[in-house]
C-alpha cells in the first residue's frame, strides 16, 4: 500500500464523518495531535484509533512533546517539565543521562496513549541571538553537547516505542525571527555552516525521521530549506541523512504561497512527507491531493522508519524517578 505524502490533523477531540471519508480516500502516511485534540487519556486513545481506523493500518501519531512551553500534553496527562536548555544546564555534566531519562519518561507517556511518535530532538544550535521561541527548545551552544544530548534523547524514545523526529535540518539556531510569522535568513557560505549549525544533523544522520527548517540560506539558495532543492541536497549529500523527511508546518507565516503550492513545491524539492496543520478540512483535502502519493523512495525511507518502532521495553517508572531526581537536584519539573 503506497501512503499519502503527508501529515495531517483533526479538527477536535474525535473525527468527524467527513475527516473519516477524506482520510479513507487520500491514506495519509500520519497524522498529528495538537492541545484542541486532548482532553482525557481515553479520548485520545480513541482519537488514535480513529486515525487508524481511518486508513486501515497502524499509522504513525506524532506530537510535539519537547517539555516546557512545547507540550501538547499537560497535567494530569503528562508531567510539567522545565525547558530543555533549562534541564540540560541544571543536570550539567550529567546532562546526557538526566535528558535521557526525561524523554524515557515521555516516551512512556505518550506510547499509554497510543501516540507512536514525538518531534524531538532538537538538535538547533543555541547562540544569544537565536530568537526566544527556539532558544530554550535547544540542548546547548556547541556541536557536541548536542550531538551527545540529541543521541540520547532519540535513543529514549526509540527504546520507548516511540519514533522521534530530528528538527529542524538543516539547523534553525541562527534565527533572530519566529518562523511562525517571519521568514529568518542565514547569510552564511556552506563552509561556515557544516562544521556549526549542520554538524549535530551529521551526527544523527542514521535517525529514522526528520523536519525541515523554514530558514532562508542566502549564500546557498535564496528559496527556503522546506521548499529548496538545492537545500534538499544539502541534507542528503552534505549531512547524509537518508531518513524519511517531514517539512515543518506549512501553514506557517514564514511560507509564502497557498497550502496546495507550498506542498506541491515541497514534493518536488525532495521533501518526502508535507506536514499540514491548523486548517478546514476544504484546506486538508487541497494539501492532501497536492500532496499526492509517495515516490518510491518515499515510500522506502517511510517503511524503513516504521521498522524502527518496536514494542518499548519495560520501564521501572520509580525507579527511573529517582534517577532523574538526584542528578537534577530535586528539581525536575517545572514550578
Amino acid at each position: 500500500m503506497t501512503f499519502g505524502a503527508a501529515i495531517t490533523d483533526a479538527e477536535g477531540l474525535r473525527l468527524t464523518d467527513n475527516e473519516r471519508a477524506l482520510f479513507r480516500e487520500m491514506n495519509p502516511f500520519g497524522f498529528i495531535l495538537f492541545a484542541r485534540n486532548i482532553d482525557s487519556a481515553d479520548q485520545v486513545r480513541a482519537l488514535c484509533d480513529d486515525f487508524r481506523e481511518a486508513v486501515g493500518r497502524n499509522c504513525p501519531i506524532t506530537i510535539d512533546q519537547e517539555g516546557g512551553r512545547v507540550q501538547r500534553l499537560r497535567a494530569p496527562l503528562a508531567r510539567e517539565w522545565m525547558p530543555p536548555l533549562d534541564h540540560a544546564e541544571r543536570a550539567g555534566e550529567q546532562a546526557e543521562r538526566a535528558m535521557y531519562l526525561r524523554y524515557r519518561l515521555i516516551a512512556h507517556e505518550l506510547f499509554e496513549l497510543g501516540i507512536d511518535s514525538n518531534c524531538a530532538p532538537t538538535l538547533d544550535l543555541a547562540r544569544a541571538e537565536t530568537h526566544a521561541f527556539l532558544r530554550n527548545r535547544c540542548y546547548g551552544d556547541d556541536v557536541d553537547t548536542i550531538g551527545k544530548i540529541g543521541r540520547a534523547v532519540a535513543q529514549a524514545h526509540l527504546v520507548g516505542g516511540v519514533l522521534p523526529v530530528v528538527k529542524h535540518m538543516p539547523g534553525h539556531g541562527r534565527a533572530t525571527l519566529d518562523t511562525h510569522f517571519d521568514l529568518p535568513l542565514v547569510n552564511l557560505p556552506l563552509e561556515a555552516l557544516q562544521d556549526t549549525d549542520f554538524a549535530p544533523f551529521r551526527a544523527l544522520n542514521d535517525l529514522p525521521m526528520g523536519m525541515t527548517a523554514h530558514l532562508v540560506f542566502g549564500q546557498i539558495d535564496p528559496l527556503p530549506a522546506t521548499i529548496s532543492p538545492e537545500m534538499m541536497t544539502v541534507i542528503r549529500d552534505v549531512i547524509g541523512f537518508d531518513g524519511l523527511i517531514m517539512t515543518d508546518d506549512i501553514s506557517m507565516k514564514a511560507l509564502s504561497g497557498s497550502a496546495a503550492e507550498l506542498s506541491r513545491q515541497a514534493i518536488e524539492a525532495g521533501c518526502d512527507v508535507v506536514l499540514h496543520c491548523n486548517a478546514n478540512l476544504a484546506e486538508r483535502a487541497e494539501v492532501l491531493k497536492a500532496a499526492g502519493q509517495m515516490t518510491d523512495l518515499a515510500q522506502a525511507r517511510a517503511e524503513r522508519a516504521l521498522a524502527m518502532r518496536k514494542p518499548p521495553q519495560e520501564l521501572d517508572i520509580e525507579a527511573t524517578e529517582a534517577e532523574l531526581s538526584a542528578l537534577m537536584g530535586g528539581q525536575v519539573y517545572e514550578r
